[in-house]
């Protein structure tokens, strides 16, 4: 079976304005919806906010119709089970390194239907994009204007990601890789959205900033799956 076949059927029922999404929808198993979390070589710390995807999944099976699962998957680029899921993650704060298989992987599952959000922890940005140049290497990253639907899937971002830890001051940025027309890899720069996602007592971030990232996470899932 396909990736694309295995992609969930998508119907969400947005309650603040009694709106059905039914943009891209898939013919595919009613299996339920969770993030495979990336495990990548090079020294990063690819488990770091261990109670960030379970409270973003969460926040998805509160607040929308899918079917979500507790518990994030956690899965090599070269595990087969990669291919169940549609919706890829990777964070950190170091060093990322693909080897020359996980790097013809990647694109392979980029290229037939799968996801990827990536989410810089601090640290991860520089081994990112090398690594990403070594995926599609005739492709740029570019940034996505705040119009894009991925600011407006369920919740409106009329300003773009929200800002939810400091680094280094600068202005958060999210960054896209597009192969045919498609959102294929979403990079979320200077805006730390996993910080967010954890529990309170974590990072002590006002409710206001948790509930942005929450919001944010969940406009990536839904846009994902439904383009």
């Amino acid at each position: 079976m396909t990736l694309l076949k295995k992609l969930l059927l998508v119907m969400i029922l947005i309650s603040s304005s009694g709106v059905m999404w039914a943009q891209g929808l898939r013919n595919i198993d009613y299996n339920q919806f969770t993030i495979a979390r990336i495990k990548y070589g090079g020294g990063g710390d690819w488990y770091s906010n261990p109670s960030s995807l379970p409270n973003l999944l969460k926040g998805l099976r509160e607040r929308t119709t899918l079917d979500v699962a507790d518990q994030e998957a956690r899965v090599s680029i070269l595990d087969d089970q990669l291919f169940n899921y549609p919706y890829a993650y990777m964070n950190g704060h170091g060093n990322i390194k693909f080897t020359e298989q996980e790097v013809d992987r990647l694109r392979f599952y980029l290229t037939h239907g799968g996801f990827l959000h990536a989410d810089d922890n601090y640290g991860m940005d520089e081994s990112f994009r090398r690594e990403m140049k070594r995926v599609f290497p005739e492709k740029e990253m570019v940034e996505l204007p705040f119009s894009h639907p991925i600011y407006h899937a369920f919740y409106d971002f009329p300003n773009g990601l929200p800002k939810v830890h400091e680094h280094d001051g600068k202005p958060p940025q999210g960054f896209g890789i597009f192969h045919e027309g498609r959102l294929v890899v979403f990079y979320t720069y200077e805006c730390d959205l996993g910080d967010g996602w954890e529990d309170p007592e974590v990072h002590n971030d006002p409710p206001a900033i948790r509930e942005a990232a929450l919001q944010m996470g969940i406009n990536i899932v839904i846009y994902a799956l439904t383009h």
